[in-house]
């Protein structure tokens, strides 16, 4: 008997409630169905589910081959998805949240040229620099900056990103260029720092001596908007510690410059963050992808 087959109608049951209910909606008669979950079982040498004439209830082993049986479905049915006449076609919702900052400049433009590729998708995109509950909130894909905490959920690399010290030209001009990260410590440039009311931030890293060492310079401006300290940056009022994504145009017109880069810490990343791989749907499959492609566009980073 074809294994897919039974794969399929066991999920049917499972789903439907019963025999009769997965019968009726396949067109063939219960005696039908029920031996397929009969050689399902013979062939498994497990019994998946007790069925009663009232009720139909999963064993322990059933409810665990539940899961692994519906991601198997899914794969399938996204395979021939994308292999089918007239290419890719996605459908249905996609929930996705993104840091303010990050999401306004390079999740939220991207979401028109989605949208035209797949007509039959929906997006709601939540900015917020709140560190989301994927699971427990409900959403299908968070895209997140930086080192990503231990965790159960599942991330996928977008692309690389620097924390750089830039400064305007102007300033440098004016406060002349620090040779080592230390000199910031000792008052001598003025510092656009985050706040510490603002927790995301360990310090401004540097490679020193070999090792990553994480700094807190002093200064007489802070704030707990990244998009301001970059505004204040670019008005010449000090040195900033920002990010590549953040500050690559600027620093490709001139408008910005970067320091103590033989002091920079190395790049962490620019993720998509889930909260499963099982039962992906093709719709966020497609929206991963689209991001990561394009952020590899040449010149996508200086654009601007």
């Amino acid at each position: 008997m074809d294994r897919l087959k039974q794969l399929e109608t066991f999920a049917a049951v499972v789903q439907r409630g019963s025999l009769s209910a997965a019968a009726q909606a396949e067109g063939v008669a219960p005696a039908v169905i029920g031996r397929r979950l009969d050689a399902l079982e013979e062939r498994l040498g497990v019994k998946l589910m007790v069925r009663t004439t009232r009720r139909l209830s999963l064993t322990h082993e059933g409810s665990a081959f539940l899961e692994d049986c519906t991601r198997i479905l899914a794969d399938i049915a996204s395979a021939e998805a994308s292999v089918s006449a007239g290419g890719v076609k996605a459908s249905g919702h996609v929930r996705i949240t993104a840091p303010g900052g990050f999401g306004r400049r390079h999740v939220a433009p991207l979401v028109p040229g989605f949208l035209a590729q797949h007509p039959e998708v929906s997006i709601s995109l939540n900015l917020s620099d709140r560190v989301i509950d994927l699971v427990n909130e409900g959403y299908d894909c968070a895209v997140r900056v930086g080192d990503l905490p231990d965790s159960s959920l599942i991330s996928v690399r977008l692309a690389d990103n620097r924390r750089l010290c830039v400064a305007a030209p102007a300033y440098l001009a004016r406060a002349g260029v620090p040779q080592h990260p230390l000199e910031l410590m000792r008052g001598g440039h003025e510092c656009l720092t985050l706040s510490s009311e603002a927790s995301q931030s360990r310090g401004w890293a540097f490679t020193i001596d070999g090792t990553v060492q994480h700094l807190r310079p002093p200064g007489r401006l802070d704030c707990t908007d990244g998009q301001v300290l970059h505004a204040w940056c670019l008005a010449g009022l000090g040195l900033a510690w920002r990010s590549t994504w953040e500050v690559e145009a600027d620093l490709a017109a001139g408008r910005l410059a970067s320091v103590l880069d033989a002091h920079a810490a190395p790049p962490n990343g620019i993720y998509a963050v889930l909260p499963h791989v099982r039962h992906l749907p093709l719709r966020v499959r497609l929206w991963i992808d689209f991001l990561k492609h394009s952020y590899a566009t040449p010149g996508y980073w200086t654009a601007g």
